[in-house]
């Protein structure tokens, strides 16, 4: 099997409230399921490494275990930086990354090993996009409560 999922973090005001968003398609571009995530407040990089964290536990959900370490998985997203990261081409300077990117390292380990992380430009992720939105406005309502 081969799943293709796009994600998107964002926070306005950098730190702000933050949001995650995926969507996440199956091999023939078929979409399988949506996500979104709430953040409260924090970063454009926090949330962007979130919503790969929120893509993956995501994926454990519809993939049967026996299947996981076989599955091909391509991540889309339109940052660069944590594209990169994550592919071990840029190192990590941010150390309230460091614990989600150990904790994305930990999934594609033990569950999905053939992932592969592409980086995409903006128009090309707006489904992903109008996900980690529809989040941010969930975090702006939680933290003006």
């Amino acid at each position: 099997m081969k799943y293709i999922i796009y994600t998107d973090g964002g926070a306005r005001g950098n730190p702000g409230p933050a949001g995650s968003g995926v969507a996440l398609y199956d091999g023939e571009g078929n979409v399988l399921r949506e996500a979104h995530l709430a953040l409260g407040k924090a970063t454009n990089n926090f949330a962007e490494y979130s919503a790969v964290v929120l893509a993956l536990e995501t994926l454990k959900k519809l993939v049967p275990q026996s299947k996981r370490k076989e599955t091909e998985v391509e991540i889309k997203m339109d940052s660069e930086l944590v594209a990169r990261q994550l592919s071990n081409r840029y190192e990590i300077r941010e150390a309230t990354l460091f614990p989600l990117f150990i904790k994305v390292h930990n999934l594609l380990v033990s569950h999905f090993p053939k992932t592969k992380f592409t980086h995409i430009p903006r128009e090309q992720n707006k489904h992903a996009d109008r996900l980690s939105n529809l989040a941010m406005d969930e975090s702006e309502t939680l933290l003006s409560r």
